[in-house]
């Protein structure tokens, strides 16, 4: 089944615009402008909306993600948002600007934090282990941890294991297993180990590197990752959710590998693209996923 998510309504969050290869975001209490190479439309808001940000983000010269950030005087580098839903999740998040145009969260995941939140509480086993990988800033394991979950959360890079540690803390959460490893080489030995999971997440970039200089690359490595994964899960038990922001790749792809990989899921899979809507009603659409669950 395709389908289209969007984030719910959010206090602490909101898409104020989007066009002109950018967006304006509002975090808590402030407004950041930064680029977005998929809003190829003209902004719903006038410029003097968009001079309200408190912080503007101007890539390099031949970059598409490295730049600097211009912060007006009082707008401090870093801040707490939070983040509660109906359905019982609360969490908390640092934010700050980094030298990528990144602030440490990705709001339009909030559907499948729900869904982990959610899918992690249904599951049979009394604590149901969860593995999530390429872990980022930790919003995916502490929506699985809040619901019970023994999470192990890898990440390649260790100063992003202590931004999401911050989180963690942040949010009143404790006991989750931290691992700055490579995806690849850890899901290999897991699978080797005999290990089973009632849970598995993956966020995994279009290029990257691991602590060691392995070299991930998308196209290259999703088939094979998601063949492993397939050998992780608790055949009787289990929920799946993958997403990926990367230009031109179609959720069709998606589509065709776990159709393959998944076959006994072909008619349970979620299977579509994540978007934003702004305040003209505009949807910026910012990755695909795919997700199922016994």
């Amino acid at each position: 089944m395709y389908t289209f998510l969007t984030t719910s309504p959010w206090a602490d969050y909101e898409l104020l615009d989007a066009g002109n290869f950018e967006k304006l975001e509002r975090f808590g209490q402030h407004i950041l402008a930064r680029p977005e190479p998929q809003a190829i439309w003209d902004p719903h808001l006038p410029a003097s909306e968009w001079q309200r940000a408190n912080a503007i983000f101007t890539r390099e010269k031949g970059s598409q993600e490295r730049g600097q950030w211009k912060i007006k005087p009082g707008t401090p580098e870093q801040w707490h948002i939070n983040y509660e839903r109906p359905d019982g999740l609360k969490l908390r998040f640092r934010l700050g600007m980094s030298s990528f145009k990144h602030v440490g969260l990705f709001p339009e995941q909030d559907p499948n934090w729900q869904f982990i939140y959610n899918e992690t509480r249904r599951r049979k086993a009394a604590q149901p282990r969860v593995l999530n990988l390429f872990a980022y800033t930790g919003a995916a394991t502490l929506a699985a941890r809040a619901a019970g979950a023994d999470v192990t959360h890898l990440d390649s890079v260790k100063q992003v294991n202590f931004w999401a540690r911050d989180n963690m803390e942040a949010s009143g959460i404790d006991g989750v297993r931290w691992l700055v490893e490579d995806a690849m080489k850890y899901v290999k030995r897991e699978v080797k180990r005999g290990s089973k999971y009632q849970g598995l997440i993956l966020d995994p970039p279009a290029y990257g590197r691991g602590p060691n200089g392995e070299k991930w690359q998308l196209e290259d490595e999703l088939n094979e990752m998601l063949k492993l994964c397939q050998q992780l899960l608790d055949p009787e038990d289990h929920f799946f959710l993958v997403n990926l922001y990367s230009l031109g790749f179609s959720a069709l792809i998606l589509d065709n590998l776990v159709s393959e990989i998944f076959p006994t899921m072909r008619d349970k899979r979620e299977i579509g693209e994540i978007y934003l809507h702004d305040a003209g009603a505009r949807k910026l659409p910012l990755g695909t996923f795919c997700r199922f669950t016994t």
